[in-house]
C-alpha cells in the first residue's frame, strides 16, 4: 500500500469545492479588525478572536515595530539556550503579577503550550481527566505525556466524578478543562471541578485562551470569574486571542514552572517567541491592566447581539461570552449559509465534525470590544433571510 493512497481522498472536500462552498483559506488583505477586506470585498467580521480588538491598537503595532528595531526578526533559538531575551523575563513576571500566580513559563504557540505542559506534568503511571470539548492541543498533550487519559462527559460533574473514582490511589491525576469553550462558548464548572479535586487529591490545569480578556476581574479569565484563583494549580493562555500577538504561557507555583522550563521538550527544543511577538502581547497586557473595562464592553456587544439574535428570531446557542453559536445543524447546509453569509459581507466560521457531533453543525460567531451596535445590526440584519431558510 502506497502511503500517499489516503491523500486527495476526501469526498466532502471535494464535494465542497465542486458546489462553491469550501469555507477555508479566505485570505485577509487589511489587518485583523471589526471589518476587514478579504477576496477583494468588504466584510463584517464576526469569525474573530479578537476580542478586545487590540490589534489595531496604535500603540500595539508601534511596540512590535520598536522591537524589531532593537532585537531584529527572530531569537534563532530557544528559551533554554540562546533566545530569551530581556523582554520574554519583562512579559513573563508582568502576567505572572496579572495572574496573581508565582510564576509564568511562555511558549512560542498556544498549541505548543498545551503540549508543552501537559506532557511534562504528567507521565506514564498518572492519569488525565479530559473534558470530551477540551481544545485538540489538550488532547495532543495528554497522548504526548503517556499518561491514562480518561475524557469525561461535557461539563458533566457526575460523569467526571464517575471517571475519577476509576484511577488508581498510587496514580497521580490531572484535571485539564477549557475554562471558556472555544465552539460553544460556555464556561467549565470550576465550583464542582474544585470540590471533586478536592476529594481525589488532583491537582487542576484550566485552559483559558478564550478566557483571559474576556471573563473575571479585569479580564483575568475563569478562576478570577468565580473566585476561585487559589484552587487552581495551573492556568494555560494564548497570546494570539485578547492579547493580540502569537504565543502562549504557563502560569502556575515557582516550582511547577521551574520543573516545566527543565522538563518540557516542546518548550527546550523549540525557538523563542519573536521579539516583535513578546512586545505586541506586553503591549496589550498593559492595555488591559489599564482599561479594566474592555472585558465589560465586550460583555455588553455580546449581550447586545443576543438581544438582536433573539427578536430576529434567529437560533443560537445560549452562552454569556462573545461566543456565540448559531445552529445549522445539517452539514451542506452549514457550508451554503456560511457561504451565502460570506458573499453578503459577513465573516462567520462554519463548523463541521469532528468538532462537533454530526447533527449539531454550526456557524460560530465571535465578537470584538470594538464591534459598535451599529455594525452588530448591520450583519444580523444581513443574515435573518440566509440563515431563516435553513432554521426553519
Amino acid at each position: 500500500m502506497d502511503l500517499f493512497d489516503k491523500c486527495g481522498k476526501n469526498e466532502l472536500l471535494k464535494k465542497a469545492r465542486e458546489a462553491n462552498i469550501y469555507p477555508y483559506f479566505h485570505a485577509l488583505e487589511s489587518r485583523q479588525d471589526i471589518e476587514v477586506f478579504m477576496e477583494g470585498k468588504r466584510r463584517i467580521m464576526l469569525g474573530s478572536n479578537n476580542y478586545l480588538g487590540l490589534t489595531s491598537r496604535d500603540e500595539v503595532v508601534e511596540a512590535g515595530i520598536k522591537a524589531l528595531e532593537k532585537y531584529g526578526t527572530g531569537c534563532s533559538g530557544s528559551r533554554f539556550l540562546n533566545g530569551t531575551l530581556t523582554m520574554h523575563l519583562e512579559l513573563e513576571a508582568e502576567l505572572a503579577k496579572f495572574l496573581r500566580k508565582e510564576s509564568v513559563v511562555t511558549f512560542s504557540t498556544g498549541f505548543q503550550s498545551n503540549l508543552g505542559i501537559i506532557s511534562a506534568i504528567a507521565g506514564r503511571n498518572d492519569y488525565i481527566l479530559c473534558d470530551r470539548e477540551n481544545h485538540a492541543s489538550i488532547y495532543d498533550g495528554c497522548k504526548l505525556s503517556y499518561a491514562t487519559m480518561l475524557r469525561y462527559k461535557h461539563n458533566d460533574m457526575e460523569d467526571l466524578e464517575k471517571m475519577i473514582s476509576k484511577v488508581p490511589d498510587s496514580a497521580g491525576i490531572l484535571i485539564v478543562t477549557d475554562g471558556v469553550f472555544s465552539m460553544g462558548g460556555d464556561i467549565a464548572n470550576l465550583p464542582e471541578i474544585v470540590k471533586i479535586a478536592r476529594r481525589h487529591g488532583a491537582r487542576i490545569m484550566v485552559d483559558d485562551a478564550h478566557g483571559l480578556g474576556v471573563i473575571g476581574e479585569g479580564g483575568r479569565g475563569t478562576a478570577s470569574y468565580f473566585g476561585l484563583e487559589d484552587e487552581i494549580d495551573i492556568y494555560m493562555g494564548t497570546f494570539s486571542k485578547s492579547l493580540a500577538s502569537l504565543g502562549g504561557y504557563m502560569a502556575s507555583s515557582f516550582e511547577v514552572a521551574d520543573f516545566v522550563r527543565h522538563a518540557s521538550r516542546p518548550f527546550i527544543f523549540s525557538a523563542s517567541m519573536t521579539p516583535a511577538s513578546c512586545a505586541t502581547a506586553l503591549a496589550a497586557l498593559r492595555i488591559l491592566e489599564r482599561e479594566p473595562e474592555l472585558p465589560a464592553k465586550l460583555q455588553a456587544i455580546g449581550d447586545y447581539t443576543r438581544a438582536g439574535l433573539e427578536k430576529r428570531g434567529i437560533l443560537f446557542r445560549k452562552s454569556t461570552t462573545p461566543i456565540i453559536p448559531i445552529y445549522t445543524h445539517e452539514l451542506y447546509h452549514t457550508l451554503e449559509a456560511g457561504k451565502r453569509l460570506f458573499d453578503a459581507g459577513v465573516y462567520v466560521n462554519p463548523v463541521l465534525p469532528p468538532a462537533v457531533p454530526a447533527s449539531d453543525c454550526l456557524l460560530r460567531t465571535s465578537y470584538m470590544a470594538t464591534h459598535t451596535e451599529a455594525i452588530i445590526d448591520e450583519a444580523l440584519d444581513i443574515m435573518k433571510p440566509i440563515l431563516e431558510e435553513y432554521q426553519k
